[in-house]
């Protein structure tokens, strides 16, 4: 029998091991950009084109190679860094395995120019597939640039594997700002298609974060900034009120390097316990510095998986961190002294709380009204001038100010709540005095099972909804039922493109972060189909013209923002279009909340509308909408 194994040939067994490292477009930017910061850069400029498929470019003005480095840095662990395997251990650059270049080489057409300060001429080098295709001196400035194009030519398998532009433009998105984000001294920009998306200009730390979550953030921040001899954590962690409903700008950094850390995640959720609602997640950007033998990142090709040496102590230091952050935020607010110095001369902060002014303003009625005891229900007498004259108006009739009576109200209460107020295709429901409608129970559910007409229904924990069968009870949640009703709605809308949209009479203006405006400039077509009519306003701003006529008016810039934090968040192991998700996400923020009181007449409707869908049973992801008890079970618990 002959022999089986053999050796495989250079040129496959680069592209299986560049797999491990260059999975998509934004794996090489990564890895480009963290050699250009180990190159001693202050400036760095990414180029992309068509999502980096057909073009990455990163241009640094960093030391440069020599004619032989150049040459030398495709070869496969050819590096600069490690001598010997205590220098693993050691290691405070990005890279260090030589695996960037080689990779990349590998599976795209790559063209280098690199020059060293001394030296008259640069290096040009073309490699393709692995194989040096060119190599000879050239005029360039001092730095480096290399130029991927072409990613996946000789492997069209892995090609078909990604994604839209826009997807794969996200991810490249995504890398440039934890690269940008851990080094603010350095400038960076980035290119997409011809037009700048990013340009950032070298500064300080709070200055970069704001520069890349947006400017709405500047006054938003709490600094963090702790230091003991094991280990250092600074940042910024969003204020409780910055907590998103997904996911959001949630960024850790071990000296220097972006990392994921459920484990650290947990200790900044517990941080915030109590400050934000359970199902809201806060916004943070985290840089611990520790010594590099305490942590081992060499786990993983990606290096954004690392361990500690003593992960408890890292965990209980950054959790103490943000806790005091908050403490003193809560306590002490400070002024921002990267605002213009001006604003500190202002004569209303420069003027002393003197003693006189304290007795003044403690001396009043009013002071003493909200801190001496027992004074809660004290009301000044008649013939003293009160601070509080006309406070009984508060409390006259609501038939002695000139309300209208009941018959003349137009908007059914029911309003309150978003998406059950326009019933069907978004028409308001103006009925006068909202009445359980005879007959609402009188439909099937799940075969024979008949609801018991006219029955009064039960909200239990402001969640569940008790409704009375013939053959027992349905629990239904309030939450999951409506976001039921509501997916089906907005999908048979959205499909046929009949979506009902109410235009705003005063257009809001929405400006989001640069990452955030490529994904709602991608998504305007669904938008539209489901009822926004929103624009471009400028560089990564827009302007909301409509919106569907579920949205309550005044609260169209927050749902867009958060439509595109679940957009961006959407986890799911089917492909769905980008309309599909749009819809599910609608669906999932507009449905009534737990904990949200609901009348008689609004658990009609919503039980009603639920009866009423083509798949009652299950919400769009498969939770269940309701639970059926039956009244044999019922007799079995009790042991009839």
């Amino acid at each position: 029998m002959p022999d089986i194994i053999q050796l495989l040939p250079d040129n496959i067994a680069n592209q299986i091991a560049a797999g491990e490292v260059i999975q998509r477009p934004a794996s090489a930017v990564k890895e480009l950009l963290e050699n250009a910061v180990d190159a001693g850069a202050t400036e760095i400029k990414l180029i992309i084109s068509d999502a980096g498929k057909q073009l990455v470019q990163v241009i640094d003005n960093g030391k440069g190679m020599s004619e032989t480095d150049a040459r030398m840095c495709f070869e496969r662990h050819a590096t600069s860094k490690i001598r010997q395997i205590d220098d693993l251990f050691h290691v405070k650059t990005m890279g260090f395995r030589g695996e960037a270049l080689a990779s990349v080489a590998a599976v795209a057409q790559v063209e280098l120019k690199s020059r060293r300060a001394g030296d008259e001429l640069g290096t040009f080098i073309e490699v393709e597939n692995s194989a040096v295709i060119k190599q000879e001196p050239c005029a360039c400035p001092v730095g480096t640039s290399i130029c991927m194009k072409n990613l996946f030519f000789n492997v069209p398998a892995r090609r078909n594997f990604l994604k839209s532009n826009a997807a794969e433009m996200r991810h490249i998105t995504d890398e440039f700002i934890r690269v940008a984000m851990a080094f603010p001294q350095i400038f960076f920009s980035l290119t997409n298609n011809g037009q700048q998306q990013f340009h950032l200009e070298a500064g300080s730390l709070k200055q970069r974060v704001v520069q890349i979550l947006g400017s709405q953030y500047a006054s938003r921040l709490v600094q963090v900034k702790e230091e003991m001899d094991y280990m250092n954590v600074a940042g910024f962690v969003g204020k409780p009120d910055t907590a998103r409903k997904t996911r959001g700008e949630q960024y850790f950094f071990v000296n220097n390097r972006f990392i994921r850390s459920a484990y650290l995640n947990h200790a900044v959720m517990n941080a915030f316990q109590e400050m934000i609602p359970k199902d809201s997640f806060p916004l943070y950007a985290l840089f611990i510095e520790l010594d590099p033998t305490q942590v081992d990142i060499n786990v993983h090709p990606t290096k954004q998986e690392i361990k500690f040496e003593d992960e408890k102590i890292v965990y209980a230091f950054v959790q103490a961190a943000v806790k005091h952050a908050l403490a003193q935020f809560s306590v002490a607010p400070s002024l921002d002294f990267t605002l213009n110095a001006d604003i500190q001369q202002l004569d209303a902060l420069n003027k002393p709380f003197t003693e006189d002014k304290q007795q003044s303003a403690s001396g009043s009625d009013l002071y003493k009204t909200f801190t001496q005891k027992n004074q809660a229900h004290a009301i000044e007498g008649s013939s003293k001038k009160s601070e509080l004259k006309n406070w009984q108006d508060f409390f006259t009739p609501a038939a002695e100010i000139g309300t209208p009576p009941a018959s003349d109200l137009s908007i059914d209460p029911i309003g309150d709540l978003p998406g059950l107020s326009q019933l069907k295709a978004g028409v308001y429901d103006i009925t006068a005095t909202p009445q359980v409608v005879e007959g609402l129970y009188s439909l099937e559910a799940a075969g024979t099972r008949q609801v018991i007409e006219n029955s009064p229904l039960l909200q239990l924990h402001y969640t569940y909804i008790l409704v009375p069968m013939s053959s027992g009870f349905l629990v239904v949640h309030q939450q999951l039922a409506h976001e039921r009703i509501l997916y089906e709605r907005y999908s048979q809308a959205a499909h046929s493109n009949h979506m009902a949209s109410q235009q705003s009479l005063f257009p809001a203006t929405l400006e989001l972060a640069p990452s955030d405006a490529i994904l709602l400039q991608d998504l305007l077509p669904e938008l539209r189909a489901i009822g926004y009519h929103i624009e471009p306003f400028g560089k990564d701003a827009f302007i909301i013209q409509g919106t569907p006529a579920d949205i309550t008016q005044g609260n169209e810039k927050h749902s867009i923002e958060l439509l595109i934090e679940q957009f961006k968040h959407f986890s799911s192991d089917i492909k769905f279009s980008k309309r599909e998700k749009l819809v599910r996400c609608m669906a999932r923020q507009q449905a009534i909340k737990t904990g949200q009181t609901l009348t008689q007449h609004e658990m009609s409707t919503l039980v009603n509308e639920l009866l009423s869908c083509s798949t009652p049973n299950v919400t769009p992801t498969g939770s269940p909408t309701y639970i059926e008890f039956k009244e044999d079970y019922l007799d079995r618990m009790f042991g009839r």
